[in-house]
């Protein structure tokens, strides 16, 4: 499994409530709460990401609350992939949880900038900066995890496993 797209790069400390402002949480609408992602953060995220972009940032991305709204959201624009040097454990499990694919690359995080082309494969870790022609190593998930994210999530994976 694979993505490929455009960088689209944050800072450190990107918590749940810039990914999703809370003001929006009263409704349960993926579609809809998706039209507020990042809007605190970068008003034009929503406007200019495709299927398949890669989202980039710093440390400790998805700190705050334990809301799943927050990788729902960012899977529900059409993210392919976030890459971070670390996340929040929380939005770490969500993010399997939903099926939002996740990668920790230190290196990545910090040399990709925004608007680079970037591919992602996630069976092997590799990700590719098209844009510099470099390439970074991530510990890719073992197989299991990447059966829930496949599959789209941890519910849907046990439904079909029935």
């Amino acid at each position: 499994m694979e993505t490929k797209g455009r960088a689209f790069k944050y800072p450190d400390n990107v918590d749940t409530d810039v990914i999703i402002p809370a003001r929006y949480l009263n409704t349960s609408d993926a579609k809809e709460l998706a039209k507020h992602c990042m809007e605190d953060i970068d008003d034009t995220y929503v406007s200019r990401v495709q299927k398949g972009d890669v989202m980039v940032a710093g440390w400790n991305f998805g700190c705050g609350s334990s809301r799943e709204h927050a990788p729902l959201v960012i899977k529900t624009c059409g993210t392919g992939c976030v890459i971070a040097k670390s996340f929040a454990r929380i939005f770490y499990r969500n993010a399997i949880n939903i099926g939002m694919p996740i990668l920790e690359c230190e290196t990545a995080a910090e040399e990709i900038s925004d608007g680079d082309e970037v591919k992602v494969d996630f069976d092997t870790g590799v990700i590719t900066n098209i844009t510099t022609g470099k390439t970074y190593k991530a510990e890719p998930f073992p197989p299991f995890i990447q059966n829930i994210i496949q599959k789209g999530g941890l519910l849907a994976s046990l439904k079909e496993g029935k």
